[in-house]
């Protein structure tokens, strides 16, 4: 695919302090890629430099061919959708989604006539009358995303613009995020500390962690092989659960020594018997079905109906999930089983995966 934004070895400091470490990054045309990690980890600050809003220490920043370090934000031909909506509370809808046009001396019919192309896109076509005060927060972001829109810049890029949403609206934009990006076969940036949003919207997910890319690929690569534990932790809601381990001596196995009887998980790969290893369990691989290999007591039980959420009474604690409303109680034994490949190793020293 044809690469619509190049990052090359970009850094960028503050000072003293290192906020983007040796960045690599190809963004292809019509992609749609989360940038996510927890705060601090430089996501915002690597699309700020894509936007140009953030000048690069070194490196190369490329869009659509074009050498852009040096280039100032309105020459790039980007355009953002931020978390706060940033309308003109003293203009109407019409107004806030041709005020860019305006600014470029389109002619008002011609402003007018793409205005009702793009509200007809995003469903504010009944709106354009409205003042930002008279609009829902879903509908105020929209606007923001239809005055992005309206430029046909090269590439969206969009800094957490769900994050100020309930629960409910935050799940029902995010698919009209995505619905609109396929709509328009656009170029999109999406920056998110929530990665359920990363994993459910985007084609390639990027997760960074203190200025560096620790893994990047396809949600799902993401998700069944993890590069690290650190990204093994973060991908996937609940958290994977990590227990100290070591090889066991038929070199096909592992012995949970953290867990009460240090039970024993059988391997579909090969270990130095003896080895430390940390391993990881995702909760929703914990009730596999098979041969019970694991009892553990249950401490907690938290069930939303069609889910049910165990903690067990262990040190470490295990978060197990089972589909439905869950048969458990608070002090059951809950019969627990594991696929052999669902069973994730670490190295307890550098966190890298085995």
């Amino acid at each position: 695919m044809t690469p619509q934004i190049e990052i090359s070895n970009v850094d960028k400091h503050y000072g003293a302090f290192h906020a983007l470490k040796d960045i690599d990054l190809t963004i292809p045309k019509g992609s749609f890629v989360a940038l996510v990690g927890p705060s601090g980890c430089g996501k915002s600050t690597l699309l700020r430099s894509i936007a140009g809003l953030e000048s690069i220490s070194s490196g190369d920043l490329r869009i659509a061919g074009e050498r852009m370090n040096d280039m100032p934000p309105r020459k790039r031909d980007v355009a953002m959708v931020f978390q706060s909506y940033a309308l003109y509370p003293h203009m109407n809808v019409l107004g806030n989604l041709t005020y860019s046009l305006r600014f470029k001396g389109v002619a008002r019919a011609d402003a007018r006539e793409k205005a009702n192309q793009v509200a007809s896109t995003i469903g504010l076509e009944k709106l354009l009358d409205r003042y930002p005060r008279e609009l829902s927060g879903g509908q105020r972001q929209r606007v923001a995303m239809g005055r992005a829109i309206i430029r046909e810049p090269k590439a969206f890029l969009f800094d957490e613009p769900l994050s100020n949403l309930d629960a409910a609206l935050r799940v029902h934009m995010r698919m009209e995020v995505r619905a609109l990006h396929d709509r328009l076969g656009a170029t999109s940036v999406y920056v998110t500390h929530d990665q359920i949003e990363a994993m459910t919207m985007a084609d390639h997910v990027v997760v960074m962690r203190e200025g560096r890319i620790e893994q990047q690929g396809s949600p799902l690569d993401l998700y069944d092989r993890p590069a690290n534990r650190f990204v093994a932790g973060f991908i996937g809601s609940p958290a994977m659960n990590f227990v100290d381990g070591t090889g066991g001596e038929d070199g096909s196995s592992v012995r949970l020594d953290a867990l009460p009887g240090a039970p024993v998980l059988r391997l579909d790969r090969r270990i130095e018997p003896g080895r430390p290893v940390t391993a990881g369990l995702r909760p929703e691989h914990l009730f596999s079905g098979g041969e019970t290999q694991i009892t553990v007591p249950i401490r907690v039980v938290e069930s939303t109906g069609s889910v049910a959420y165990y903690t067990t009474d262990t040190d470490p604690e295990l978060m197990l999930v089972e589909q439905g409303r869950g048969k458990l109680r608070p002090g059951d034994a809950a019969p627990l089983s594991i696929a052999p490949g669902d069973i994730h190793l670490f190295d307890p020293k550098t966190g890298l995966a085995l």
